[in-house]
């Protein structure tokens, strides 16, 4: 008789807690890791890990899977790429609480600060809850492919406890704020993992409205912590511009010191502001040392929008000869656009809008864009850049990046990367993934679906920073840990992110050799026939969520033993 539902034998294990690599086998039974090491019983499944990596699955804390979770068991691309946890209701926007008639603006604030479609979402959202508790309840009822937790989002909550009030730049009475704080400790002892905020002007609704959040003041944000504290469980989850920077540090640090509850902040290179990130995370060592849990969500690589055709955006979609021809079939675009004259007034009006515009930033990004490639290049030299291209060919940058757009059929894309690019490389990056005080996040799965393709991730960490980059690379014990371990323990989910006996079966094995990220590709798969990107990867050979295999070769088996975690876990 079989001793172990699965054995996974001779693979190499990195467990999570950044010990050094060993040869060991893993065994399951009942959702469990049961043990490691030399494993003598039978599995009812035997898999040869031969040259092979075994690594815990990867927790991704930093979604936005708040509506796909409602319409969509399989949560990918997430899910192809090694993850088996995803965090949402992150940066205060998500559709619960909620009350009917504010169901628009929920939806209004997701499209415009999430690149989520509307329509994609009036049409998929069932809007069978108004309280948070009853989306908990939805969430658990539905079949997944992976694990999902969710955080009370500041936005839904302001507005659902204000009203008009909450969104139009109100300050939050002593009533509001106590009432907020009612809310928030009810979602946190219904399982919300936590409760996250937005204080940036870069979030804004689809009608140009900025986050709720951005209106609260010091006693709100600390007052709605501590409803979350009054629960002994609960994170914190925020992201700000830090334009004042020593009064908006102060007050994160506050949320979680009058709270006692942990909180980790967004962070990356800004073009305004280049050298802040560094700041912000010397700023959290020191409150740490003074007994503040605080981490910082880093990006593996820069955050950077795609250019194209079939993307949301494109440098000439403002053009009104192309705005034309912009929602006619693919092919047919393309054919028009490939008439030399219409080629010509494009090219001229995008130079008249460039220079109506009178934008230093406008005309240096050109030095910004790349060609995209397949497989992809995240760390592109400078000298590879549309800008330096057109110069040694004696071209405008308009031109080529034209010319360029319709290779492939018009499928040709280009990459501008806005954040953490400042100095043309990712040493920015690296730091900040070294750095004591940061895990990895910010992939945003399932948000900027026609712009940007970020849910890769956890792949670029392993493939370009522990194998492919020329220089400076991560270790991979470091990469897994931070990847598994780090984050499940930012959310408070100890039960997950090491292999070890007790632990949830959440495995990923790899064939390390042959890991490749591929270019994102444009489907029409969302509700109302919404557009996305979605990124194949090639390497991941087996993923487990408790045990059951939901990936096979980077492809869904159509399992679904993911569940909804209800607050944290332990072991």
């Amino acid at each position: 008789m079989s001793e172990h539902d699965l054995v996974i034998r001779n693979g190499t294990l990195i467990d999570g807690s950044n010990s050094p690599r060993r040869a060991a086998d893993v065994a399951v039974s009942d959702g469990k890791i049961t043990e490691v090491g030399k494993v003598d019983g039978k599995g009812k499944r035997e898999i040869n890990a031969d040259g092979r990596l075994v690594q815990p699955g990867f927790v991704d804390i930093h979604t936005h899977y708040d509506g796909q979770a409602t319409w969509d068991s399989q949560l990918a691309p997430s899910s192809w790429h090694g993850v088996t946890t995803a965090v949402m209701g992150n940066c205060g926007v998500g559709f619960a609480p909620v009350r009917q008639d504010d169901r628009m603006r929920l939806v209004q604030f997701m499209e415009g600060i999430e690149d989520i479609p509307g329509t994609a979402l009036y049409e998929g959202l069932p809007w069978t809850w108004e309280s948070f508790e009853e989306y908990l309840d939805l969430l658990d009822s539905l079949p997944h492919d992976i694990d999902i937790g969710t955080q009370l989002p500041h936005g839904a909550l302001r507005l659902y406890a204000m009203g008009e009030r909450g969104v139009s730049g109100d300050l939050a009475t002593d009533e509001d704020i106590a009432a907020m704080s009612e809310i928030t400790k009810r979602a946190i002892l219904a399982g919300a993992l936590g409760f996250s905020s937005s204080r940036t002007l870069n979030h804004r609704s689809s009608l140009g409205e900025p986050t709720p959040g951005i209106h609260a003041a010091f006693d709100e944000m600390v007052g709605i912590s501590k409803g979350v504290g009054s629960t002994g469980t609960g994170v914190l989850q925020l992201i700000s511009d830090f334009t004042d920077f020593e009064k908006e540090f102060h007050m994160a640090t506050e949320m979680s010191r009058q709270s006692g509850r942990p909180i980790s902040i967004s962070i990356g290179q800004s073009w305004g502001r280049p050298d802040q990130w560094r700041q912000l995370l010397e700023a959290m060592s020191k409150a740490r040392s003074e007994g503040v849990e605080m981490r910082g969500q880093v990006a593996t690589r820069a955050v950077g929008i795609i250019m194209g055709h079939q993307a949301s955006t494109n440098p000439f979609d403002q053009c009104p000869t192309f705005k034309k021809f912009a929602d006619l079939p693919l092919s047919d675009r393309v054919a028009n656009l490939r008439n030399p004259d219409i080629r010509t007034k494009i090219l001229e009006e995008h130079a008249d809008i460039t220079r109506a515009a009178n934008d230093k930033r406008r005309k240096r990004r050109w030095d910004f864009i790349f060609e995209l490639g397949n497989p992809p290049n995240y760390e592109p030299d400078p000298a590879s850049s549309i800008g330096a291209q057109a110069k040694r060919k004696n071209v405008s940058p308009a031109e080529l990046a034209y010319d360029f757009m319709l290779q492939e059929d018009g499928r040709a894309m280009m990459y501008m990367p806005i954040i953490n690019y400042v100095d043309g490389n990712l040493n920015a990056v690296r730091e900040q993934l070294l750095h004591e005080a940061a895990v990895p996040g910010l992939s945003d799965g399932g948000a900027h679906v026609g712009t940007v393709c970020d849910v890769s991730f956890p792949t670029t960490l392993m493939q370009w920073w522990g194998r492919d980059r020329p220089h400076d690379r991560i270790p991979l014990e470091t990469i897994v840990h931070k990847q598994a371990r780090a984050t499940a323990e930012t959310v408070g989910l100890l039960d997950r992110g090491l292999i070890a006996p007790g632990y949830k079966a959440d495995i990923n094995v790899v064939d390390f050799d042959a890991l490749t990220l591929h270019a994102p590709t444009i489907v029409h798969d969302l509700p109302a026939g919404g557009k996305r990107f979605l990124q194949k990867v090639t390497g991941f050979d087996h993923t487990f969520v408790s045990g059951v295999e939901v990936a096979s070769n980077s492809e869904s088996t159509g399992e679904t033993p993911g569940k909804l975690i209800r607050g944290a876990k332990g072991v």
